[in-house]
């Protein structure tokens, strides 16, 4: 009796044959190409061109590394600029299976994901905005900077507007004793301007300026 099968077994074994060698070597050849070659020439052509850039921007004081100019710190004394709010979130040290606020959590980075008609977003910003008015000693009806009340995308964002450091800046210089003139001009000299001189907007790195003021009180002591 005529077997049927027996034809398409020759007929597909040489095939399936003819087709493994080409896939295993397109497969090892894009994994050499796409995961080796291609990281490692991008890595070495940024650290000739932006060495800063490619190790992270990192920021030192006395030789140690503090943080870095990409991402944001906490910062709540009244003495020191504070940064954008920021939403991330970690694990609960008390209990590994719920979360607590930590701002600027670098491993958990996110925004709180609520709509522009969120009662819980709007009452959360007009909290911060009252906040914000009283810590710097504004009136109960002055306008706060949009990034004094919301977070950011990414709730990592190492800068404040020009205008958000320009109102801390009376609170900061009474605390620390400096002229208000000292602190506004420590602003203009971190003040970054748009990329290219087109995008974005004028802006000043928090961590940058805080390292700044800590400096010029220290100059300032050595003076006196």
């Amino acid at each position: 009796m005529y077997d049927t099968k027996t034809p398409a077994r020759t007929v597909a074994m040489p095939t399936t044959r003819g087709l493994t060698r080409p896939v295993l070597v397109s497969a090892v050849f894009f994994m050499v190409v796409t995961g080796i070659a291609y990281p490692l020439a991008t890595t070495g052509v940024a650290s000739i061109f932006f060495p800063g850039q490619a190790r992270g921007s990192l920021i030192e004081r006395d030789g140690q590394v503090i943080g870095s100019g990409m991402i944001g710190q906490y910062f709540a004394k009244p003495e020191y600029f504070h940064g954008r709010p920021s939403t991330t979130v970690g694990t609960d040290p008390n209990d590994p299976s719920k979360t607590i606020d930590q701002p600027y959590n670098a491993a958990s980075s996110g925004a709180s994901n609520q709509g522009v008609l969120s009662k819980k977003l709007l009452d959360a910003a007009g909290e911060r905005a009252r906040a914000y008015r009283q810590e710097n000693g504004l009136a109960t009806d002055a306008p706060v900077p949009v990034d004094a009340a919301t977070a950011s995308a990414s709730g990592l964002d190492p800068h404040i507007s020009v205008a958000n450091a320009r109102l801390q800046a009376g609170r900061v210089a009474k605390i620390r004793e400096l002229s208000a003139g000292v602190v506004l001009t420590l602003v203009e000299q971190h003040t970054q301007g748009r990329q290219f001189g087109l995008l974005g907007d004028p802006r000043v790195n928090v961590l940058e300026l805080n390292l700044a003021l800590d400096a010029a009180g220290k100059a300032s002591s050595v003076a006196q």
